[in-house]
Order: structure tokens, then sequence, then C-alpha cells
């Protein structure tokens, strides 16, 4: 084995962070920059939480959210440490601090109030305390029975020290203590000036804070409204809300509907696009690749000679009309949603305008899009590089802000997952930037470290796998990596039961039931939840062997009777009014499982901050069968209590009951019952 040479062996001159100088008489010696910045970190703050990939990326919360900051924070020796978490929002120029309290093996936690939708700026700062190390030890003293004499010089000195920076109410409240005392003051009243309360306190905000020492990033946290991470979306078609399907549908039909999706208890209604179709290479029903002169075209095939992105589909109507849908929708407490589809027909006005936004095959035409071995002829993608940057990048921000301008805040974007990271990440930073009530939603179904990714760059909501995620163990697992991992801290689920592309096979076979078991879990794990029209008349005829809707909405105009026998709409307001009135169901990352012996049924609760709205939830994920099962209540008896009484309300058809002990037994029927939802509160005996 060879030997490292002198040069690169550890603790050897210039190994490590300490740049060599000459110095005279000595052949090395660190830089004293360098080695006096090393100095000044005497006091060490690791592993700091939250914080994202080094700071990389933000966190994220709500508007009344805090946040907790966790920090490792020692020093050398036995002095007390003080600690602080500073923070500002974006566009303030004056720090304000929360300070940190000791929790236990070096740990610190500090609590942020968030009260703006903004951006916040957050670090930590951790100091020496030399006044709180004075007090302890004199007071181990004084208790010893110690001369300490000297001990009050050395706190009175530390208190005229801070008097000369303190504020001019810091030095009345000091003042007032030390009065007429100086150094020939008897120790008896010194003592009892410089240990009391009012003091102490004083010493706490204004004292010395020796080796001062600052983590050396400045993190994020994005604040968006409550919006961000509770409500309700139902998505529909505007051009089959005739409910004729020999007329295309209006902005004003769409406004007939409103309480119809209001009586459900939806808080956000969904639009696809809604801008002029291609008609070159249209598709056909059931995508087809031919269509017929009466065939509407997908939604998704945006642009025509009409306009684009910032057009409207003349059968919708009009902008005037697109302003009275958003002033209704608000009127019945509904938020309008657009799809932002990053995508363009054949006919698209840019096309001709800017070609050096697409990509073009060697024979001269234009390249569309594929997903082998899928093709989709009727769509062209931009290009987001070369000779397309920056100018596409602008005017695809400029869409986004044009439908701001129109009263839009929720943008649900269709596969972003297809565009580049660092394009999202400067488009959404840009909007929000300009209106921070903007919401984006990814809806992107691909790999799980490309949707923490997109997640992480800025969108608000995502979709996720919930669709496929059938069994207890797959729910189980998937639900604990989303709300209790890392990705809890910037990643939002939206759970879509169902959306145009997407028809489950559970669905598919699971009849009428299995609509209520799959809604009944969407709303209950998270705090965002939806669903595509449709759903609720139980609609599940699919493609033969595929995960498709026979008839796609996407490639025809539907009529749909809304009242068809069998459908759950007012299961569905149940849900919603339930979800609506239980803080406890607002949020995910309080999602706990608990046992039930049945592996058929999931059993699961949620509770608020506060503490007092308590919800326990079992669903048999069984469509077809009932079953059985012992729950394991989430609990405490204290040891010679005795049992206790569980008190609960069954929320979905309103029982009151009293269960007895630590474990209940409950049968649920699909046919009936598939679902359970109870709030609890418990009693001694």
């Amino acid at each position: 084995m060879v030997a490292n040479p002198p040069e690169s062996r550890v603790g050897s001159p210039g190994h490590g962070p300490f740049p060599l100088v000459a110095d005279r008489g000595r052949e090395w010696r660190p830089a004293m920059g360098r080695l006096r910045e090393l100095a000044a970190e005497r006091v060490a703050i690791e592993s700091v939480w939250p914080e994202i990939d080094g700071g990389r990326h933000p966190v994220k919360r709500v508007i009344g959210d805090v946040l907790e900051v966790w920090a490792d924070i020692f020093c050398d020796g036995h002095d007390e440490l003080a600690a602080c978490v500073a923070y500002r929002a974006a566009d303030e120029a004056d720090w304000s601090v929360a300070p940190m309290r000791f929790h236990d093996n070096d740990r610190w936690v500090g609590v942020v109030p968030l009260t703006r939708n903004t951006r916040y700026v957050y670090t930590i700062e951790a100091w020496r305390d030399l006044f709180a190390s004075w007090r302890r030890d004199i007071l181990k003293k004084r208790d010893a029975q110690q001369d300490v004499a000297l001990e009050l010089l050395e706190g009175l000195a530390l208190v005229k020290t801070a008097l000369s920076g303190a504020s001019q109410a810091d030095k009345r409240i000091a003042e007032r203590q030390l009065v007429a005392l100086d150094a020939n003051s008897a120790p008896e009243r010194l003592a009892e000036a410089l240990l009391s309360a009012e003091l102490t306190g004083f010493m706490a905000r204004a004292g010395p804070h020796a080796n001062r020492t600052r983590y050396r990033r400045e993190l994020e946290v994005v604040v968006d409204r409550v919006a961000a991470r509770f409500g309700a979306w139902y998505e529909l078609f505007p051009r089959s809300m005739s409910d004729d399907p020999r007329r295309h549908g209006t902005f004003d039909d769409v406004i007939r509907h409103l309480p119809r999706v209001r009586d459900m208890g939806f808080d956000v209604l969904y639009l696809p696009p809604i801008h002029p179709i291609g008609c070159a290479f249209r598709k056909g029903r059931n995508n087809a690749l031919t269509a017929g002169p009466d065939d509407p075209g997908s939604p998704y095939a945006i642009g025509s000679a009409e306009g684009g992105h910032t057009a409207i589909h003349a059968e919708l109507g009009d902008f005037e009309s697109f302003d009275r849908l958003v002033k209704a929708a608000r009127a019945q407490g509904l938020e309008i949603a657009l799809d932002f589809a990053v995508q363009c027909s054949p006919d698209h006005p840019w096309i001709k305008a800017h070609p050096e936004w697409f990509d073009w095959r060697p024979d001269g035409t234009i390249k569309y899009a594929e997903n082998p071995p899928k093709k989709y002829q009727d769509i062209v993608n931009v290009h987001f590089y070369r000779e397309a940057l920056p100018s596409i990048w602008y005017e695809l921000r400029d869409v986004v802000l044009f439908w701001v301008e129109r009263g839009v805040k929720i943008f649900r974007v269709d596969n972003p997952h297809t565009k580049p990271f660092p394009f999202w990440e400067w488009l959404i930073r840009e909007v929000q930037d300009r209106d921070p009530e903007v919401l984006f939603l990814a809806e992107a179904f691909t790999r799980p470290k490309i949707m923490r990714k997109l997640a992480k760059a800025g969108f608000t909501q995502s979709y996720t796998y919930f669709t496929w995620r059938h069994t207890k163990a797959e729910l189980t697992d998937y639900l604990t990596e989303l709300t209790q991992d890392v990705a809890s801290e910037y990643m939002r689920a939206n759970f879509f039961v169902n959306t145009p592309d997407i028809n489950p096979p559970y669905l598919q076979t699971g009849g009428r039931a299995a609509f209520q078991i799959r809604a009944a879990l969407a709303a209950t794990l998270s705090g965002a939840w939806g669903m595509y029209s449709g759903f609720e008349l139980c609609e599940a005829t699919p493609i033969p062997g595929r995960e498709e809707y026979l008839d796609s909405e996407k490639y025809e105009i539907k009529a749909w009777d809304w009242d068809r026998p069998g459908n759950i709409r007012d299961y569905i307001e149940r849900l919603n009014r339930i979800r609506r009135d239980n803080p406890a169901l607002h949020t995910s990352t309080n999602l706990r499982f608990y046992t039930a012996d049945d592996d058929n049924i999931l059993f699961y609760g949620k509770t608020n901050a506060a503490g007092d709205n308590v919800i326990w939830i079992a669903v048999n994920l069984d469509p077809h069968s009932a079953h059985e099962a012992t729950l394991d209540l989430p609990i405490r008896v204290a040891e010679g209590a005795g049992e206790r009484l569980t008190e609960v309300e069954e929320l979905l058809h309103g029982d009151h009951v009293t269960w007895q002990g630590p474990r209940q037994r409950i049968r649920l029927d699909p046919g009936s019952n598939p679902c359970a939802i109870w709030r609890v509160s418990t009693r001694p005996i």
C-alpha cells in the first residue's frame, strides 16, 4: 500500500477549510479572514427542519398555520444558550424573531405565526447567554452558602453593558430594579435586584449575545390560502351541459347547473380547456382517427383560426358570458378552475407566427405528440429551448396571467411532467409573485420522484396514485408515505376518484358500493378530493379491457340523466357536509391508521390541532361482501381507572351510541353501510 503524500494527510498544513499563506518566520498559517469566520461560529446549528434539499426548495403551509422550526443547537463548555427563529415576509425588509425553547438532547424548537398569503424567509440564530449562565451559577453558589460578592459585581457589569444598547422601554424596566444600586450596595439588595423576574426578562431580550451565530442558509415557506389544502373539486365538460347531445352546451348552461354542483357540497368547479378546437387531424368518437362532420373533437387540441389559449370556443360563448359564469359561481360559493394545457392543435396560430416554438421532422412536417405506441395526431407540443427560449416562456406565463385577470385563480395543469422543471419553477413564481392567491394542480401520473419534483418546483397540489390503491396494505403504505414522510412538507395530494381518462377496474366491476367506498376514502383521507361528472351516477361503462370510458366525453357531447336511479348524489352531499363541519378533516398530515382485525376493513382517524374534534372512519374495501372486524380503539385507559365509555355519533346516518372498553365489534355491509364516520368523545366510567 502506498502511503498518502504528506500534503494530503489529515492534520497537515492546508488540510480542510484553512487556506495557507506565508508568515514571517513560519512556513504556513491559516488565512486570518477565514480563521475569524470559523471562530465566530462557536455555537453549532445543525439538523435544521424543515429544510428541503439543503434549502433549494420551499416548504408549504396555509394562512393561519404556525411553522415549527427545529434544530440541534449546542456549544462547547457549559454555558446556557439562547436561540430564535428570524423570519420576515418576502416583501418586508425588517426581520421579526420567534424565541426557540430547549426540547431535549440539544434539540430546540421555535414557532413562527404565518398570517399572510405570501412567501416567508426564515433562518436560525443562536448565542451564548452570558446572563442566564451567570444567574444559574450564582444561584447554585448561594444555595451552597458560598461568598458571591464578586459574582454580583460580574452580574451588575453584564446589566450595565446591556443598558448601553437597550431600548428606552427596556431601560426603564432595568433602571427600576437597579435604582440607587451600585458596587457599594448591600449584597442582599443587589442580589434581589439582579435576580428579579423583571430584570431576567430584560436581560433575555437585551443581554449580551456572545458568539452570536446565524445559520448559513435562509429558507423559504410558501403560505397559500386555505383552498390549497382543503377543498372538493367537481369536473364537467361545459359542452355537455345543454342536456341535449344534439346541442353544444354554453357557459349559460353551466350556470344553470351550478345549484346542482353546490348542493353536492363542492368548492371548485373545474372545466377542461374552453378554447377553440383545431380541425386538422380532429379525433372522432372514442378517439377514432377520422372525425365525422358533427364531431366536436377533443378540447385538448387547442387552437384554430379563431384563436388559441387566450380565446374562447365560440359555441361555448364569449368573454361576457364567461365573466357571467365566474360571477355566478362565486355567488354559489364555487370557484372556477381552468385547465392549462401546454399543447396546440396543428391549426394553432402560434405555429405560423412562431415556428421556432415547435419541433419539425426532416420532411418539413410538424412533429405531433406521441407516447409510443400511442399517437396524438391532433396535438403538437411546444419546444422550450433553442430559439424558443425565452419567448415561449413569457408567452405561456402571460396566458396564465390573462385568465387571472378574468378572475381565475386555480389552474389544473395537464401533463406537467412532460415540460421542463425549471419552466414550472419560474412560471409559478412569476405568477404567484403577482397574485399569491393563484393555485396550481399538477396532473402528473408518472414516476414518484418526478411527481415530488413538480411539487418542489411550486405546484400547490398533485394528482396521486390513489386511484390505483385499493387494498388495505396499499392504502396504508401509500397514505403513510404521503402524510408522514418528508414529502408532506411540500406535496399536497388531491384525491380524484376518476378522470375523463381514468375509469379504474374497481369502479367498472364494483357496482354502486364501489363508488360510495372510493368517495368516502377520498373525502376523508385527504384534505382535497375531486371527481369527474358521471361518478355520482355510478357511470362505469368501459372500453372492453381498458381503463377508459366507452363513448368518452372527451370526443363527443353527452347528455346525462342527473336523477338516474341508483345515483349517490345525496351520499356525496353528506360526505362533503361532514368534511366541512369537522376541522379534523380539513387536512391530511393528521391522518393515523388504527388496527382492525379484518384485512377488508380500513380503520383510521384524524384529530384537529386544537384536539376538540376527533373523527374515526372505518371503510369496507370489498364492494361485494359484508365484513366484520374488531376495532382497537385509540383511547388511553389509565391504570386502575377502569374501562372507558366512548360516546360516538355516526355522522352518515345520525346514530348516537356508547361503546364500552378499548375494543368494538362492527359490521359493514356494502349494500347498506360500506362506511362509517364517527365523531368521538370519551369519558371514564
